[in-house]
């Protein structure tokens, strides 16, 4: 396999029965989709998703009429997350029955995986920071710890109004409040939302990736949302985004030449 660093361009045919073509040239780094309700951005953006949803591969489209052109042209897959907005209810009891008792929705499973991942990330990071520390190289080992310390910051700074912390000790992410000890299905949905957007990004270890947001504000406070691609680009400088919103905060912290609207880039 040979991986993309980014998505150049997305041509989709006959959108909406043959009505629309649409051919977006897009940033190696922050790409935002605007335009009012209706004009087809969650559709753009799922036509592109479920194009690449099969391991990533690029050459074997399951959606018909999408073409992708990635960097390097000869890139076969890209590496891909998807961010969605709502936190809806479980579609079954025999999928809440597998997991744990207390989740309740989508993005409580969605945290539960992410959990997952976490865990297998820090064993990943822990065998490379002692294969490191064991060739003597101490400024390698504290670089590839920096991103985890750096996440747990950032999460205990939006959280800080609440008296939110992460507890540093446990492999899982957990957070006191008082005294007490919370796991994060027991997080308001905005909480949640911003828990696992980072901890998607985290869990990326800084490999490029293309990370699918639809409207990602929905949920969050003005001001993290402001802060959100701030927060992403910082724990993984090689992620290319791609997002729909509706919000004007989400591009306030200087991402306004980011924005594209569907009407400049349909024919």
């Amino acid at each position: 396999m040979k991986y993309a660093t980014y998505i150049k361009q997305i041509e989709i045919d006959s959108l909406w029965s043959g009505k629309k073509h649409i051919l977006w040239t897009l940033d190696p780094h922050v790409n935002i989709l605007s335009g009012i309700n209706g004009v087809g951005k969650s559709t753009i953006l799922n036509k592109i998703f479920k194009s690449i949803c099969t391991n990533g591969d690029l050459l074997n489209h399951l959606q018909k009429g999408v073409h992708i052109t990635a960097e390097p042209e000869d890139a076969t897959h890209v590496r891909f997350d998807i961010i969605r907005s709502l936190d809806s209810p479980m579609l079954d009891n025999e999928t809440l029955n597998m997991v744990d008792s207390r989740i309740t929705s989508a993005l409580d499973f969605q945290l539960y995986h992410l959990q997952r991942k976490y865990l297998d990330y820090q064993v990943n990071i822990g065998n490379r920071i002692i294969s490191e520390l064991q060739q003597g190289n101490a400024d390698a080992a504290q670089h590839l710890s920096q991103p985890k310390a750096r996440f747990q910051d950032m999460i205990d700074e939006l959280f800080d109004e609440t008296g939110k912390k992460i507890v540093r000790t446990e492999n899982e992410i957990r957070f006191s409040q008082i005294g007490e000890i919370l796991v994060p299905y027991q997080l308001s949905s905005g909480e949640k939302q911003m828990l696992a957007i980072l901890l998607t990004v985290l869990v990326e270890d800084q490999q490029p990736y293309i990370l699918f947001m639809d409207e990602p504000e929905v949920s969050l406070h003005i001001e993290w949302q402001k802060k959100l691609i701030d927060l992403i680009v910082e724990l993984n400088p090689n992620v290319q985004i791609i997002l729909t919103t509706h919000s004007p905060a989400v591009i306030m912290n200087g991402w306004v030449d980011s924005v594209t609207e569907v009407s400049d880039i349909t024919i």
